[in-house]
C-alpha cells in the first residue's frame, strides 16, 4: 500500500453534524430509527425528514450500510451503518470492517468524494477505541487505494484522548507501508 493514501485521511476532534462533507456516517442501531449518542445527534440535527426516510428502509443488519439524504445537515448524505456490540471475538473486527467498507462503497456509488466517520461501536456498543481505530484506519486505507474517487476520509472523535489514539495509529500504519 502506498503511504500517500494516508494523506487522504485525517482525524479531528469535533461535532460530525457540523461538517460540510458529501456524507457523514451514522453509527446507527438496527432499526435506523434514532437512538442515543451520535445517532441521536445526527437525527436531531437533520430534522424529522431523516426519520421519515429511515422508516422506509426496513432497518439494517450489523456490518451493512444504508444511505439517505442529509436534510438539514451541511452534509448531502447520511450513511447509516450498524456496528457490532463488542464481544471480544474475531467476528467483531469482521463486522466492524464491513461497516467501513460498505459505507465507503455506498459513498462511491453516490459520487461522494468526502466522508466523515464517528468511532463506530465505541460508545454504548463497548468496542475498545484502539482496536476499533486499527480496524477503521486499516480498512479505510485499503479501500482508498482501490478507489481514488474518494478524496478525503475524516474520522471525527468526541474526545482528545480518542483523537490521540487515531493519530498514533496513523503514524504507526503510515510507517509500515
Amino acid at each position: 500500500m502506498d503511504a500517500s493514501v494516508f494523506s487522504r485521511m485525517e482525524a479531528i476532534q469535533g461535532d460530525i453534524t457540523k461538517l460540510s462533507v458529501d456524507a457523514i456516517v451514522n453509527a446507527a442501531n438496527r432499526s435506523l430509527l434514532g437512538g442515543g449518542g451520535v445517532d441521536g445527534a445526527i437525527h436531531r440535527a437533520a430534522g424529522p425528514e431523516l426519520l421519515a426516510e429511515c422508516r422506509t428502509l426496513g432497518g439494517c443488519p450489523t456490518g451493512e450500510a444504508r444511505i439517505t439524504k442529509g436534510y438539514r445537515l451541511p452534509a448531502r448524505h447520511v450513511i447509516h451503518t450498524v456496528g457490532p456490540v463488542y464481544s471480544g471475538t474475531e467476528k467483531d473486527a469482521l463486522l466492524l470492517g464491513g461497516c467501513y467498507r460498505n459505507s465507503l462503497a455506498l459513498a462511491v456509488q453516490n459520487a461522494c468524494r468526502s466522508v466523515a466517520f464517528p468511532a463506530i461501536s465505541c460508545g454504548v456498543f463497548g468496542y475498545p477505541i484502539r482496536e476499533a481505530a486499527e480496524v477503521a484506519v486499516e480498512v479505510s486505507a485499503r479501500f482508498l487505494v482501490e478507489n481514488p474517487s474518494i478524496e478525503k476520509v475524516i474520522f471525527v472523535l468526541f474526545s482528545g484522548k480518542d483523537l490521540a489514539v487515531y493519530r498514533d495509529i496513523f503514524n504507526t500504519l503510515s510507517q509500515t507501508y
